[in-house]
């Protein structure tokens, strides 16, 4: 890929939220927002975003933060990837998280990129939210008007755009921490460590009583966002795990309304849609494991 020089533009650090909040919206449309500046800097290089003004949060040590308090995770917008890669809170109590940041093979991104800045890019094939989406995370937003929670799996409007109006930023993520007995997996599919993945799959599920009480699958890489498997969900609620139900439902993930994989360089439609199919059996097979005869 063909990267150009960076264009001028003017260059704000906020000391704390209000001052950030109150730079974007003074500028509007003609400003961004600079966490880890991973994603940024690249498309401003690609004149894909062209903000006049850059305005950093890196300055705002409030934000520099992640801890489980009040039985969720919380996860500050400066709270880089390695700090999850390196926890061993994520580790032992999101593992599907886990997973999802120590796979990713750049040393230079996990070191600079954040979990926050990750998620608000909105690359519908992201590992992390894909992840974030299974756990039932949500996104706390500040908009100099007493903010607002909204759940991450609604964040996502299309690929690369999210719900953000001008004047509101991310300032953390809130995962909810697993049930008793829950069991997580994680699984993606692409041609190198370093490659974009083709498809993603996540799962968060709960068996009480050798039935499913609980389960959440969430598929990226396979929409312009990241999308539940509702239907499937449905389909196992309340059912005892065995071969034959995982193996029906993995066929019906890839049949969900808004599945909609594309061709591309890397893969057809048609692969990737079996490809659905193929990870969500893998992904149910692990976390029902304990559970079948």
């Amino acid at each position: 890929m063909l990267y150009r020089k960076l264009y001028s533009f003017d260059y704000e650090e906020a000391r704390d939220v209000p001052e950030a909040i109150s730079l974007l919206q003074t500028h509007g449309t003609e400003a961004a927002v600079m966490a880890g500046g991973i994603g940024l800097i690249e498309e401003m290089k690609r004149r894909a975003v062209t903000p006049k003004v850059v305005v950093s949060l890196q300055p705002i040590d409030q934000l520099k933060f992640l801890d489980v308090s009040d039985g969720n995770l919380r996860i500050g917008a400066l709270s880089k990837l390695s700090h999850g890669e390196q926890s061993n809170v994520v580790k032992e109590g999101f593992p599907a998280l886990w997973e999802a940041i120590a796979q990713i093979s750049s040393a230079q991104v996990r070191n600079m990129g954040t979990i926050v800045g990750n998620i608000t890019a909105c690359n519908p094939g992201s590992d992390v939210a894909t992840a974030l989406v299974a756990l039932d995370a949500s996104v706390k937003i500040a908009d100099g008007n007493g903010g607002k929670c909204i759940p991450i799996k609604s964040f996502g409007v299309h690929s690369r755009k999210n719900i953000l109006k001008p004047g509101e930023i991310v300032t953390e993520i809130i995962v909810p921490c697993l049930a008793p007995g829950a069991q997580t997996a994680f699984l993606n599919l692409a041609r190198t460590k370093e490659d974009c993945a083709k498809v993603v799959v996540a799962v968060n599920a709960r068996v009480t009583e050798g039935v499913i009480e609980d389960i959440k699958i969430a598929l990226g890489a396979v929409a312009p966002t990241i999308v539940r498997a509702t239907t499937v969900e449905t389909m196992l609620l309340g059912e005892k795990p065995s071969e034959g139900l995982i193996q029906a439902a993995s066929e019906r993930a890839s049949q969900e309304n808004m599945v909609t994989p594309i061709s591309d360089i890397r893969s057809t439609s048609q692969y990737r849609s079996q490809m659905v199919s193929v990870l969500t059996r893998r992904a149910l097979t692990r976390v029902f494991q304990n559970h079948m005869n």
